[in-house]
């Protein structure tokens, strides 16, 4: 079922649960059965809200890594451009789990001039927690 099926699915139950709830109950259906469905509606509505969260953070995530790639793109010289919302490209990329996009943007980033040490000796740090969760399987 996909987002917009879910949250349909979520406004009919809204409005629908109440009356069933009273029909239910007119016709001597046992309160556990109606809160077995209460909790079985709510569960479906924490599940869709949880999807809604991912699907949201995930478009953002990409919004940012394609501003930071036409950013890179515009100024491939620039070490700030490798920079969106204070975060760095291979961090995103990470995050996203893209380790070898990452490993080709730090070793680009690495050789431009005027990079300090520290960014790029945390940003390795960072590939090698990536490659670590990565060979432990999670």
């Amino acid at each position: 079922m996909n987002y917009a099926a879910s949250l349909a699915v979520v406004a009919v139950l809204t409005f629908f649960f109440p009356l069933a709830v009273r029909i239910g109950l007119y016709y001597d259906v046992p309160r556990s059965l109606v809160s077995t469905t209460l909790g079985a509606v709510l569960t479906f509505v924490a599940a869709t809200l949880m999807i809604r969260w991912q699907v949201g953070h995930s478009r953002r995530a990409t919004e940012q890594l394609e501003l930071g790639r036409a950013q890179v793109g515009a100024d491939p010289q620039n070490p700030r451009a490798y920079f969106v919302d204070d975060e760095h490209l291979a961090a995103l990329l990470l995050r996203l789990g893209r380790r070898r996009e990452a490993t080709e943007v730090i070793e680009r980033f690495a050789g431009l001039g005027g990079v300090r040490e520290t960014e790029i000796a945390s940003l390795r740090q960072l590939l090698s927690q990536a490659e670590r969760r990565q060979r432990r399987g999670g």
